[in-house]
């Protein structure tokens, strides 16, 4: 899977100092975007509106959204909300289904699958992945203070 760069914002809060990413290299400043989450669009689905309602203010607190990151946030949460209806419907109705070929897996869990690797992906995109929250745990002067060469 392909890496790709996370905003300025992460990369200083998971810094060793002010100004410096986690390796001590400069970080250049972002784009003057005016940093204001996005309206809700009103075609997301109920389950994804509930997802948005419950990211957007911790991440509008870190100042990662801006109103061009509408489409990104609501594919994020419209990907949670397949994920989740996908899942409820393999556990109502199992793992496999029978057909006229046999015993087949679910569609549902392929629907699952490929929701969840657009949830991980569209996640790490705003910092909510496991190992992305636990580098927006730590604030630059905490880094600063660990560092002995700082």
């Amino acid at each position: 899977m392909a890496r790709t760069s996370q905003p300025a914002a992460l990369k200083l809060i998971k810094g060793r100092a002010p100004g410096k990413d986690v390796a001590g290299r400069s970080v250049a400043p972002p784009p003057a975007f005016k940093r204001i989450p996005p309206e809700v669009p009103d075609w997301l689905s109920p389950e994804a509106a509930a997802e948005w309602a419950r990211v957007v203010p911790g991440l509008a607190r870190l100042e990662l959204l801006k109103p061009e990151d509408r489409a990104s946030l609501a594919s994020y949460c419209e990907a949670v909300a397949t994920l989740r209806t996908a899942t409820e419907l393999v556990q109502r109705e199992g793992l496999t289904i029978e057909a006229k070929q046999g015993t087949l897996p679910h569609p549902a869990v392929g629907i699952a699958r490929a929701a969840g690797r657009e949830v991980r992906a569209w996640a790490a995109h705003f910092g909510l992945t496991p190992s992305t929250e636990q580098g927006l745990a730590k604030g630059p002067d905490d880094a600063a203070e660990d560092n002995p060469f700082a």
